[in-house]
């Protein structure tokens, strides 16, 4: 089944429709020449309450359409440049003691945004990103004794290099499974790269704010009430299950190339990413399709390969991409469910 990035369909006038992130699309779109599959991973990320990572080399406009996009929703926008010399202080906060009062008093750090950019997130020490593990997870940041909560709504898009090895650092496992998807940006085709020379050598237009963050929050809400079926969810296992266990799939071969699968929270973010995706293309009810689509970006910064595979430079798209072709779509047939299941579902999460 085939349908369009993006196609909003009104089959209820009393619900949201996706009509505003369209209009977001299309501000960003007037900064940004092409990477239409990067905007629409974004805009699923914002929807599922997801963390994002851009991969791509430098040039690709990665941080540019970030930006846009966080001038577009509007909210408070933070961007975090991440250097060797960053302590996790300069990232969550600190207490800071006052010498006139004789106490100590709490400064916030600029995690505390409704959309933050960690920008070449790989240049710091994993100190440092490891100061983001609470506040990815539990929107939480705590200080010294005291707990403060994040912004709502609340993302961390991260930009890294992947080319570079010079005065980068590794993320820790624990920091990339915080990501809820790994999108991969290529080079754009040469008349995009036409219209971007043409474009930066005139004045480039302003993006313009679209929406709020309470419309952002209530577009979540709508996303939320999408539908999915248990097959979905059985869908997603699978694939998340095949990675530990290819062999379960009729792939054994590439069993000596993993040494540690994809963790539940993958099926969870598989699952939640196709809601918003179905959402976003104008259904009330998602599709195995929608799963298939994102399996990729949420598996592939996942896996830890095995040594033997590091040595034979296997890439991690490859395994993702045999267990998704090995792994059949559920049989389910696509039609707006009771409101009955809607409900029961809601109920149980």
């Amino acid at each position: 089944m085939t349908e369009p990035e993006t196609r909003v369909d009104s089959p209820s006038s009393d619900r949201l429709t996706a009509r505003p992130l369209e209009q977001t699309l299309y501000e960003v779109k007037k900064t940004i020449v092409g990477q239409d599959e990067l905007l629409q991973k974004m805009i699923v990320a914002l929807l599922a309450r997801g963390h994002l990572l851009v991969e791509g080399v430098p040039g690709l406009a990665k941080t540019l359409a970030i930006k846009a996009l966080a001038e577009a929703i509007g909210g408070v926008f933070q961007r975090i440049q991440f250097t060797p010399d960053l302590v996790p202080a300069d990232v969550v906060g600190t207490r800071i003691y006052n010498q006139q009062s004789g106490e100590f008093q709490v400064s916030l750090g600029p995690v505390f945004a409704n959309l933050v950019l960690a920008d070449e997130i790989n240049r710091a020490p994993a100190k440092v990103q490891s100061a983001l593990l609470e506040v990815m997870q539990e929107r939480q940041v705590t200080i010294g004794r005291e707990t403060y909560p994040s912004p709502k709504p609340f993302l961390v898009m991260a930009t890294q290099n992947p080319i570079e090895s010079e005065g980068t650092y590794p993320l820790p496992e624990a920091q990339v499974d915080r990501f809820m998807m790994k999108v991969k940006v290529g080079y754009p085709s040469a008349p995009e790269e036409f219209v971007v020379v043409e474009r930066m050598m005139g004045i480039g237009e302003k993006t313009q704010k679209v929406m709020e963050p309470d419309q952002l929050a209530r577009l979540q809400e709508a996303a939320d009430a999408i539908y999915v079926d248990p097959g979905i969810i059985q869908y997603a296992v699978r694939l998340a299950g095949a990675t530990r266990s290819p062999a379960l799939v009729g792939l054994p071969d590439l069993t000596r190339l993993v040494t540690f699968g994809a963790s539940p929270r993958a099926s969870i973010n598989m699952v939640l990413a196709a809601r918003a995706l179905a959402f976003l293309r104008g259904r009330e009810y998602a599709i195995p399709e929608d799963a298939r689509d994102l399996a990729l970006d949420v598996l592939r910064h996942r896996l830890v390969l095995s040594y033997e595979a590091l040595a034979d430079n296997v890439d991690p798209d490859d395994i993702v991409r045999s267990i998704i072709a090995a792994v059949p779509l559920p049989d389910i047939q696509a039609r707006v469910p009771d409101r009955e299941q809607v409900q029961w579902q809601q109920t149980r999460t």
